[in-house]
This record gives structure tokens, sequence and C-alpha cells, in this order.
């Protein structure tokens, strides 16, 4: 690495960590939308799919041990080691047979990805001045939405050239470059040598002094003891199964209800992904307007996600629309919320926990809306053949009001 100065260099790191999250969603997007193609090949039903996408929800809700081995070893080695963990079982896949076998890789696969959200924290902590940290949040949530929207197309071009194996193969080897890459240029702020001396002062000017590193390892039973954590985990756990839903069960949904073919899977099923690409630069935007005009930053936050959670009841009309484009339309309009409500509560944890605790704070609140997804996905395989999606849109369309209650009652105002 030389030693000459990059201008906002910040923006730089936190433009590589977006090729992280494009990476790490488009490996777990494959399968959800080349799931109308292999259940029909391997013979696998609805309720075993279900607990394929429960095994990943297991392994992802491993992410307190994922943020624990980021805030202990740094985020440079731990998190690429999980990157390329990530990349070598995606390519995996290939080889997978039986709900069995898919089964006990998406296991594997959510546990190495689940470090995804915890380091993105970490990153934007150490990173960014506390009025930033929206911003920077919300552009590498970005790559998550980004991510499923690219698997759409890459599985509809590797079934017609070859099967759906390759998918699986192109997006695990370009997550191994991009380990190459991260492990080349990422540094943290304190040693990194095209951090401008300026630069380094700019973000040390907007950290808050009280969430310096104490410098001890991070305690997890602390931790659960603190009502802020359980502040932005229970909205997270009624929230984060519209993105289960979304990323496992969208083009199943189209294929068996709405009747669309592979191709036209191709062409709709991203379009609530790329209406989740703007949720995320809403919500921060949001937050920061009103911070601006004097509320206070935790309040800010607090009211962009009850605006997203408004937004999120209209998810409950995907199922009664008689019209498949105002289906799409309206599952659009709930990616666009559930971003909006997602960036902003996963954010908070930079706002609430001190550096050294927040990869591991923001594992925990991983865990449960990991959790959520579970519980979710496996009881809409077991029950969708027998009573339809209806009832689970309308569920989606109210979780979230719930969440922004509890936002509003068990978090703190910082002091």
């Amino acid at each position: 690495m030389t030693g000459s100065r990059i201008p906002r260099l910040r923006w730089t790191i936190i433009a590589l960590f977006v090729g992280a999250m494009v990476l790490n969603y488009l490996a777990r997007a494959v399968l959800g939308v080349a799931a109308p193609t292999i259940l029909s090949e391997q013979e696998i039903s609805s309720a075993q799919y279900g607990w394929i996408t429960g095994a990943f929800q297991l392994g992802v809700m491993l992410q307190p041990l994922a943020g624990w081995l980021l805030d202990g070893a740094g985020l440079r080695i731990g998190f690429a080691i999980c990157a390329a963990a990530w990349s070598l079982i995606t390519m995996a896949h290939v080889f997978a047979s039986g709900w069995l076998g898919f089964a006990a890789l998406r296991g594997l696969l959510g546990l190495a990805e689940g470090s995804a959200q915890p380091a993105g924290q970490k990153l934007v902590a150490e990173w960014f001045p506390a009025r930033e940290r929206g911003l920077a949040g919300g552009i590498y949530n970005i790559g998550a939405s980004f991510g499923a929207v690219i698997a759409p197309p890459l599985v509809a071009w590797a079934v017609l050239t070859q099967s759906w194996r390759l998918a699986f193969v192109v997006a695990g080897g370009l997550g191994l470059v991009w380990v190459a890459i991260w492990l080349f240029w990422y540094q943290t702020p304190a040693s990194h040598r095209a951090l401008s001396p300026v630069e380094r002062d700019h973000i040390a000017a907007g950290q808050e002094a009280r969430l310096a590193d104490a410098g001890a390892r991070p305690s997890i039973p602390a931790l659960l003891r603190r009502r802020d954590l359980w502040g932005i985990a229970l909205p997270r756990l009624l929230a984060d199964p519209v993105w289960g839903m979304l990323s496992f069960w969208l083009p199943l949904y189209l294929a068996r209800v709405r009747g669309f073919d592979l191709a036209q899977i191709a062409m709709f099923a991203w379009l609530p992904f790329l209406a989740a690409d703007l949720g995320c630069l809403f919500g921060p935007a949001v937050a920061a307007l009103l911070h601006r005009r004097g509320v206070a930053l935790i309040d800010a936050r607090r009211w962009a996600f009850t605006l997203g959670a408004v937004m999120m009841t209209g998810m409950a009309f995907v199922g009664v629309a008689t019209n498949p484009y105002a289906a799409i339309a309206l599952l659009c309009l709930g990616g666009f919320a559930h971003q909006t409500l997602s960036v902003t509560v996963i954010t908070m944890a930079s706002d609430l926990f001190r550096r050294g605790e927040v990869a591991t704070a923001a594992g925990l609140a991983g865990l449960a809306g990991n959790l959520g997804v579970l519980v979710f996905s496996v009881t809409l395989g077991g029950m969708v053949d027998r009573v339809g999606y209806e009832p689970f849109f309308i569920l989606l369309g109210v979780l979230d009001l719930v969440g922004a209650a509890l936002l509003w009652t068990l978090v703190r105002k910082p002091r």
C-alpha cells in the first residue's frame, strides 16, 4: 500500500464494503430464484423447502459469535475469513442433492454470511462521524438489495446456458476475488496510510466520547441486560420476515400463484429489491432531515422507522390484489418500506453501543431478526399448501407497527 493520501478515503472503504454486501446477498438469493427449478428437479416439497430456508436462518442466528470474532480479531482478517468461507460454501452447492444436502449447506452458508451486518456496523462506527452513519449504513445496505436484484437474471442466464449450478459457481467465485481486494485495501483509520490527517481528525471529532472503546472484550450477558439491545432486537424480530419472504419465497409465489414462468420471474422478481435500494437511502434521509431540524438523533431514527412501518401496511393487500402487476407494485412498496425501517434500526447499534461492542450488539440484534425469519419461513412452508399466501402477507403488513411501538418504548435516548 502506498503512502499517498486519498481524499474522502472513508467513502472508498464503504464502497468496497458495498461490494461485500452485493456478493453476500447474491449468494443467499440464488437459491430462492432457482427454487422453482430445483424443487421440481430434486422433488423437494414446500415443507422441506421451508426447512432448507430455516437451516440458513439457524446459521445466520449465530451472528453474535461472528460479531464477537470481529470485535476481537478486527475487521480486516476476521471478515476476510468469513467472506472466503461463504464464497466456498456457495460454490459447494453444485454438489447438493436432496433437501437434507441443501439444508446442510444453507446452515453453513448462514453461519458465514451472518458476519456481514455486524461487520458493516463496526466499519461504520469506526470510519464515520455520528452525523454520517445513517447515510453510510444506507449505502452499504444498498448492496444487500442489489445482490438480490442481480440474482434473477443470473439464474435465468445460468439455466439457459448450462444449469442452476453455474449461478452458484459464479456467485462464489466473485466472492473470492473480493476477499483479495479487501485484504489489500482495508485497514483501520488508525493505521491506514492513505488516510489524510485532516480526514482522520474529521472522523475523530464526530465520534461520541461515551462510545469510545473501553478496551475490554464485549460481554454478551451484560449486553443482554440492556434495554437498548432489546429495543433494537425485538423490532428486527418482527421486521426481518419481510426480507425472508422476498428473498426465499417470492419466486415460488410468482410461479405457483401468479403463473409466472422463469423469464417473467427474471423480469419482475428483482423490482422489489430495486425499490428496497431506494428505501436504503430514504430512511437515513428522513432521519437526517429531522435531526437537522432539531429532533434528537435517536428520536429522528425512531420516526423514520415508524414511517416505514406505516408504509408496510400496503403489504397486507398483496394476496388479494387481482392484477398480478398490482401485486408486484405492492411488493415493491413492501421492499421500499422494509429497507426504510430496517436500515434505520440496524444503524442504531452504532448510536447506542461502544466501538468495541458494536459488532456483538449488532450480531445479537441480527440473531433476533433471523429468528423471526426462521419461524416465519418454517411456518409458511408447513401451512402454505393448505391456507395459501394471503394470511402471511396480512401478518407482514402489521408486524412492523408493533415493532415501532417497541422501539419507542424500550430504547432510551443517551444523556
